[in-house]
């Protein structure tokens, strides 16, 4: 079965410990109702930099870095998306950017 990155751009980070452990049961709760679609639920990712092809390195992380990831298995990249739209980071103002895992 076809596996599909979701890599999260943006979202707003939780301001109290309250709201971070209500954003985290949110997540999983996301997660458990995809079951075993989920093969791995990833991480969030810290501040960026980017390796330009001129050998310089610029520490922004580009227009819209990248806030996190997860990888699940997908019969299409239609179902993919489907999956993805209870992502807790669509309610965080974020995006998912869905991207097929090609088989080399």
């Amino acid at each position: 079965m076809p596996k599909y990155i979701f890599a999260y751009h943006g979202g707003k980070v939780p301001e109290t410990e309250e709201e971070g452990a209500r954003v985290m049961a949110e997540w999983m709760a996301w997660f458990e109702k995809m079951g075993v679609a989920v093969v791995d639920g990833g991480n969030p990712l810290g501040p960026s930099s980017t390796l330009h092809s001129d050998g310089t390195v610029s520490s922004d992380g580009g227009p819209n870095p990248l806030s996190g990831y997860s990888l699940v298995n997908a019969e299409s990249i239609e179902q993919a998306t489907e999956l993805a739209r209870g992502c807790p980071i669509l309610r965080a103002e974020g995006s998912i950017e869905i991207a097929e895992a090609m088989e080399m």
